[in-house]
């Protein structure tokens, strides 16, 4: 059976994704601090690189979810360093790290598949000055990476969630806050996303027969991006 390495996947969309992979055939590889397969601080370099060896233990893996990630909501004048280095370990550099260890093998293999959940953040979103530019980051590995390994069967792509009901979205996001209230009024489907959205969207990147697409970034946002992202 084909694996998958999920990272950030014992809960919300990376538990999704883990979730959906099991129902398209594959045996997800959870990597995350509580629960999961492997448990790791994927915020520390040497943790991540043992829990990347233990999963590699059992073969190559020749699909990557790039799913872990933190939010620290601020001002510009109220974001710190220690934020900014917090949300580039997790959020940027265990990407990174995932990638190169699993490249070996989707070279190997000929054959490879990375999706990053990058966010419509990454557009720009008030209080996400941090966030905001690591989930562009990822969006700009996944472009670069395309062309990079294109030419060994391997696709890089990203996704881009608008408002999901997670854990993750309602801590910064409290219901009942009128900031809150203000995104799902200015979401055209009517509704925040459910993790099953993303998911379904990753399925279809993570595919064997999506060869053809790469470097790009799905908005799965209920409409919100429209207006606004570049065509």
């Amino acid at each position: 059976m084909e694996r998958i390495l999920i990272t950030g996947g014992a809960s919300g969309i990376g538990a999704a994704c883990a979730k959906r992979a099991r129902e398209d055939g594959y045996e997800p590889i959870v990597i995350d601090r509580v629960g999961g397969d492997i448990q790791a601080d994927l915020s520390d370099p040497e943790a991540t690189a043992q829990a990347i060896e233990k999963a590699l233990s059992g073969g190559s893996i020749t699909r990557l979810v790039n799913n872990v990630g933190v939010v620290r909501p601020a001002t510009l004048e109220e974001q710190t360093f220690a934020d900014l280095d917090a949300t580039v370990q997790l959020n940027l550099r265990c990407a990174m790290q995932c990638a190169q260890a699993l490249l070996p093998g989707m070279k190997a293999a000929g054959f490879g598949r990375i999706v990053n959940i990058a966010s419509r953040a990454a557009l720009g979103k008030e209080l996400r000055t941090a966030y905001a530019a690591t989930k562009a980051g990822l969006v700009g590995m996944a472009k670069t990476w395309a062309l990079e390994l294109g030419p060994h069967g391997i696709t890089a792509n990203a996704i881009g969630p608008g408002p999901i009901r997670t854990e993750l979205f309602e801590r910064a996001n409290p219901p009942g806050d009128p900031r809150t209230q203000a995104i799902i009024d200015a979401v055209p489907v009517r509704r925040v996303g459910e993790p099953e959205d993303i998911a379904h969207a990753a399925s279809y990147l993570l595919d064997a027969r999506s060869g053809f697409i790469t470097g790009q970034v799905l908005y799965v946002c209920g409409g919100m991006t429209v207006g606004s992202a570049s065509l």
